[in-house]
């Protein structure tokens, strides 16, 4: 039997179809992604995009800090009010939605957006899970957004990028904050057979 093809880039966290308005420097990861796109589209090449999710690798265990992979000990930074919704999956589940896609006539030349409704949590949601988890309570420092951006000042490109995108992720809630449309299909609607992990089962892994 013949199987279709279909192009999948690797995109996976931002829509950059919803990032025209990124900040520079680290707006060129999304300029880049849209060329990409373009020229998909333009050779009428079967595609899905896969966007929506923050790793859990990078974002949960260590309770979306920067510079670390492991949860603070004391202290605990807390981006603005802490409230923005960010959905982060595990690298595992990730890969579980996507596969499905591949010869799903629903998801033919559209984006699956990978945001299962147990895994759509603001910061101060994934902070609280960890002290309950540990048993303790740490100090919240909250950061105000323009400290945050001001905080770019001094560093090199690669910083500036990743502050950049943590500013969208965390202060604008860029994974979450729209209504999926027409163009788009939300993963665990569509495939409510897999079993993803939930935040509180996945930080086990850090105690």
């Amino acid at each position: 039997m013949k199987r279709n093809k279909r192009f999948l880039p690797s995109e996976f966290g931002f829509d950059p179809a919803r990032m025209g308005h990124a900040l520079e420097p680290g707006r060129v990861t999304f300029d880049e992604k849209m060329i990409v796109r373009k020229a998909i589209q333009d050779a009428k090449i079967p595609f899905t995009y896969v966007c929506g999710a923050a790793f859990a690798s990078y974002f949960a265990g260590n309770l979306s800090q920067m510079g670390t992979l492991f949860p603070p000990k004391e202290k605990v930074l807390i981006y603005g009010d802490g409230n923005a919704k960010v959905t982060i999956l595990e690298e595992d589940d990730i890969a579980a939605y996507t596969i499905k896609t591949i010869d799903d006539p629903r998801t033919l030349n559209k984006t699956l957006y990978l945001r299962p409704p147990e895994n759509e949590l603001s910061q101060k949601q994934l902070v609280e899970m960890w002290e309950n988890l540990i048993g303790k309570k740490l100090e919240h420092i909250s950061i105000s957004e323009q400290d945050f951006l001001a905080s770019m000042k001094g560093m090199d490109f690669a910083g500036r990028v990743g502050v950049g995108h943590f500013y969208h992720m965390f202060y604008e809630g860029a994974l979450t904050n729209f209504e999926i449309g027409e163009e788009g299909e939300e993963a665990s609607k569509l495939y409510p057979e897999v079993k993803y992990t939930r935040m509180d089962e996945y930080l086990i892994l850090y105690t």
